[in-house]
């Protein structure tokens, strides 16, 4: 009898199991985040990596991330405004 009413006193208390599960689904999110950034991290790495040895890398960052052209060329934007 007792140990019932300290369970329903720990379900209903917010730092019994309402706080344990609240902590759980934080750590999963926090996991879930730490996964995909760390993905990020390794497209990014392997980006550098391409970066310093492979020109046309070089290139493709210049044009796309600087909006540069070579001589001329003639750039269309097609983008909504």
């Amino acid at each position: 009898m007792v140990a019932l009413g300290l369970a329903l006193l720990s379900v209903a208390d917010e730092e019994g199991f309402r706080r344990y599960f609240r902590l759980r689904r934080e750590v999963a999110a926090l996991e879930a985040r730490t996964h995909r950034l760390r993905e990020q991290n390794e497209k990014l790495a392997r980006e550098v990596a391409a970066l310093g040895k492979d020109l046309r890398a070089i290139e493709r960052a210049a044009r796309e991330e600087l909006g540069f052209v070579k001589p001329g060329e003639v750039v269309l934007n097609l983008e909504a405004p």
